[in-house]
């Protein structure tokens, strides 16, 4: 992704332009926006309702500045509103199903941004799964969202501190729905975006990158499930025939040891809570989301809309810096 990007018709720029969502407009995604200070070297276009940003950082007691979005930038940094308007007025705290329409067209129109070169990068804020599909929109996710609205065929969500990376073979499934998920096209594609990206986006050479299993010891020789067998060893086979330095199907309960993590760019866990909850143990204020296979950058705080601390000032804000900083450099 070059960082002199440009709108159609626009002159060329020179400094990566992030495109930044809120997200939940009741949760803290709104505090940690108007918290942000301005940008040193991108400019920052938060698509959010100018009246919540204003309203919470008066609730909040700071200070909040940001230009119009017209689709050209400054001479330098700045930080900027491209207006999406809230159906009802949000309340630090509250869910209201009528807001959850403006938290996809927030959404939609960043991807429109990102596809249109109008955006380098988009960051997206936490928002509340439960209460857009309240609303009678079925939504499993940003990850998957994205990717529809994209029309990527197949994305890899990448949760990231600064020493650890965690990719996921699946996303959010029912943990019974996980096994008949893991076919062998499907996790083969994951591994081909997995490594493909950290060679393109990050810049390692030659990944190595470790797979747990499924099964506990990894299936314990077909003794404790054969999807290792059947499945994720046939697959890792075939793409170390093509060069691709893959160690695995290992036993997840040692995984994430820290000696053999220094030999390790990246792991891929076969479902949400199998790798997750050690990366967050590991790291959780600097964590975050990554996805994999979009044909622009997109991260993301790794942390939910923490309704009960909306409004109330005590909101840190390190996810977000980390996800702005990630996709600045990842614009690169």
């Amino acid at each position: 992704m070059s960082n002199t990007a440009t709108k159609p018709g626009s002159k060329p720029r020179h400094r990566p332009v992030l495109a930044l969502t809120p997200g939940e407009p009741a949760g803290i995604g709104p505090d940690l926006a108007v918290s942000l200070a301005n940008p040193d070297d991108y400019d920052c276009v938060l698509i959010a309702d100018p009246e919540l940003l204003a309203a919470r950082a008066q609730q909040l007691g700071r200070a909040f500045k940001a230009q119009l979005w017209t689709g050209t930038c400054s001479a330098e940094p700045a930080l900027y509103v491209l207006a999406q308007h809230c159906t009802a007025t949000p309340v630090a705290g509250q869910l209201n199903p009528a807001n959850s329409r403006y938290v996809l067209d927030c959404l939609r129109r960043a991807v429109h941004g990102c596809l249109h070169g109008e955006f380098d990068a988009l960051v997206t804020g936490p928002v509340h799964k439960g209460v857009i599909n309240d609303a009678g929109m079925a939504f499993t996710g940003h990850t998957e969202f994205l990717a529809a609205k994209s029309g990527t065929p197949q994305v890899v969500m990448m949760l990231a501190t600064t020493d650890l990376r965690v990719a996921l073979a699946t996303t959010h499934l029912p943990l019974a729905a996980v096994p008949h998920a893991i076919t062998c096209a499907h996790l083969e594609g994951v591994l081909r975006i997995l490594h493909a990206d950290l060679v393109s986006k990050f810049g390692i050479k030659r990944p190595r990158i470790r797979v747990c299993g499924l099964n506990p010891h990894a299936g314990e020789s077909g003794h404790l499930g054969h999807e290792e067998i059947e499945v994720i060893g046939p697959v890792l086979n075939k793409l170390r025939a093509e060069g691709m330095v893959l160690e695995g199907p290992v036993p997840a309960d040692t995984a994430f040891l820290p000696p053999s993590l220094a030999q390790t760019d990246a792991i891929l866990a076969m479902y949400h809570d199998q790798g997750l909850p050690v990366l967050k143990a590991h790291d959780f204020a600097h964590a975050i989301n990554i996805t994999l296979g979009l044909p622009f950058v997109r991260t993301s705080v790794d942390h939910g809309t923490a309704l009960e601390l909306a409004g109330s000032g005590r909101a840190e804000a390190t996810s977000l810096e980390a996800a702005l900083a990630f996709a600045r450099r990842l614009c690169r």
